[in-house]
């Protein structure tokens, strides 16, 4: 009851994305179903990132999806952890024409066991899996350059 009393607190905007963020994420998380090699190249142009470059009016947008995601990807009853947010964040970024690189990394946890990590920048803007990002290395990026001006 806590949680609908929250969410009815919200406001509309607020609650449009954390709707679009729970149908992005069931998207994202059904892709994960396929081999990576065809899920790729609906992610962007492969090897190369987007500008660093801050583009401050949207940046409030940015921190909102940012925070939907974070949210619903709590409440799906599917996995919704690195990979499916990040791809689920490329998508709504890409139907505001906003760009973004999705990243793709590598590390050895404690035990020596290969893990690996995704994460989702716009401009100077982490808007999922920034938490230890630092210690992945970068394998593979994808950029979503709405204007076709990625950068290498």
């Amino acid at each position: 009851m806590k949680y609908i009393r929250i969410f009815l607190s919200m406001n509309w905007t607020m609650k449009k994305l954390l709707f679009e963020s729970f149908l992005y994420l069931g998207w994202a998380r059904i892709l994960k179903i396929f081999p990576f090699a065809k899920v790729a190249p609906t992610l962007g142009e492969r090897l190369k990132e987007t500008s660093f470059s801050p583009n401050m009016k949207n940046k409030e947008i940015l921190s909102n999806i940012s925070q939907a995601l974070h949210i619903m990807s709590r409440y799906t009853i599917w996995e919704s952890r690195c990979l499916v947010k990040a791809i689920a964040g490329m998508k709504m970024l890409e139907k505001r024409q906003i760009e973004s690189t999705l990243y793709l990394g590598t590390a050895r946890d404690e035990q020596g066991q290969l893990i690996a990590h995704a994460w989702l920048r716009s401009g100077p803007f982490y808007l999922t899996g920034a938490e230890g990002m630092e210690k992945f290395t970068v394998v593979g990026k994808f950029a979503n350059d709405i204007k076709g001006e990625s950068n290498g």
